[in-house]
């Protein structure tokens, strides 16, 4: 029973990631508007890094809002990561990148409104982080068709 149960947060994992990359790109009206969609224009970077970010790195992280690389480079992690965990491929990847966007995205609103430490980023980086190095959850995948694909055989840290 203990392996459907991470299965079951695996994929649920995966589709918090899926939900945040199509509200962005299509502005579902949850956390984007339709009006500051990816699609209309709006970059689904520069709220979150120039109005959430706190502390020290704030600055850094302002610095970095609007950047046409970063809505890229984070809405490709976005879908990456979630396709990665709903489907069970490419865990290595994306559990350790996904754990790398959780950090940093932490590291943005740090120190934390609730806990100085400890928030939903670093509890979504260590379940990413074990789902990574790991074979917990493969059960409903397609992860051991995955790591007998060619690809995965000559390049194993596709896996």
């Amino acid at each position: 029973m203990n392996s459907k149960i991470w299965a079951l947060v695996r994929i649920a994992l995966g589709l918090i990631f899926l939900w945040a990359f199509f509200d962005k790109v299509f502005g579902l009206g949850f956390a984007t508007k339709a009006s500051m969609s990816w699609l209309s224009g709006g970059s689904p970077t520069a709220g979150y890094l120039a109005h959430a970010t706190t502390g020290p790195l704030a600055p850094f992280y302002q610095n970095l809002s609007g950047s046409g690389f970063v809505d890229w480079m984070f809405m490709i992690g976005l879908l990456g990561i979630g396709v990665a965990m709903v489907f069970g491929v490419g865990m290595h990847i994306a559990g350790w990148g996904g754990a790398l966007m959780m950090v940093a995205m932490w590291s943005a609103a740090w120190p934390v409104e609730n806990n100085p430490v400890i928030d939903e980023h670093i509890i979504y980086a260590l379940l990413l982080m074990g789902f990574g190095s790991s074979d917990v959850g493969s059960q409903y995948s397609f992860r051991t068709w995955w790591r007998n694909t060619r690809l995965v055989t000559h390049h194993s840290f596709l896996g």
